[in-house]
């Protein structure tokens, strides 16, 4: 029971850390490359873009025409950007302005000899062997590529779910003190005396069980001339 225990929180806390590293905002410092529009196929991979009530209409063969942002990272990797309105479904962002976004984005365009460093705010992951890419929130410029802007929004919200875990802790541990361990008190008493009782009960058995034999034994030894055991 230990190790199940073990396995189930283990599987838990990993369940957990993905959840929030996919869902919680993100920002990276780096520079536009290009901006476009692609008719993109979703499928199994649906989960990982926006609702079809929020997001592009998609057409009848499962194709939406999705916005994307292309960029470089100051260490020379690319990587890669849709744009979706959230709406009010998951996660939470609210966003409605993908189409400003794209404009923003449009006119941060540069090459590497007059770089243009931004800072994008997103979420989401970049797995390029199932066409998932993160979600871009927001931009603004940044001085240069060294700069690395502190991620409030996600700090903030880590925050907030400690607060709220520790404070459900609290209460778990506050309710467990007045009732679940005096009721297991209680039941444990309880068989502790079931037992007790039980154990008395043998006791009584035996005893007699005992006599009964012993008399028994007498009796016969009567038979046989013997006298019997004043006991």
């Amino acid at each position: 029971m230990h190790y199940v225990k073990v396995v189930l929180g283990v599987l838990l806390g990993i369940t957990v850390f993905l959840f929030l590293d996919y869902a919680l905002p993100s920002k990276n410092t780096v520079r536009v490359t290009n901006t476009y529009n692609r008719l993109t196929d979703i499928g199994a991979n649906s989960m990982f873009y926006a609702a079809a009530d929020t997001g592009t209409v998609q057409n009848a063969q499962g194709q939406r025409d999705i916005r994307f942002i292309e960029t470089v990272r100051p260490n020379g990797k690319v990587f890669v950007y849709r744009n979706e309105d959230t709406g009010w479904i998951w996660p939470p962002y609210f966003k409605y302005d993908s189409s400003n976004l794209q404009a923003e984005a449009t006119n941060n365009r540069s090459d590497s000899a007059n770089p243009k460093w931004v800072s994008v705010t997103g979420y989401g992951w970049r797995i390029p062997m199932f066409s998932i890419y993160p979600n871009a929130i927001s931009m603004r410029p940044v001085a240069d590529a060294q700069a690395a802007p502190l991620n409030w929004p996600a700090m903030m919200i880590l925050l907030v779910l400690g607060a709220l875990l520790a404070l459900l802790w609290r209460m778990w541990n506050q309710f467990r003190e007045r009732t679940i361990d005096p009721a297991a008190r209680r039941v444990s008493a309880a068989v502790d005396n079931v037992d007790a009782r039980a154990d008395a009960a043998m006791d009584r058995v035996g005893q007699e069980f005992t006599e009964a034999r012993e008399g028994f034994t007498g009796w016969l030894d009567t038979w046989k001339g013997k006298p019997r055991d004043p006991k």
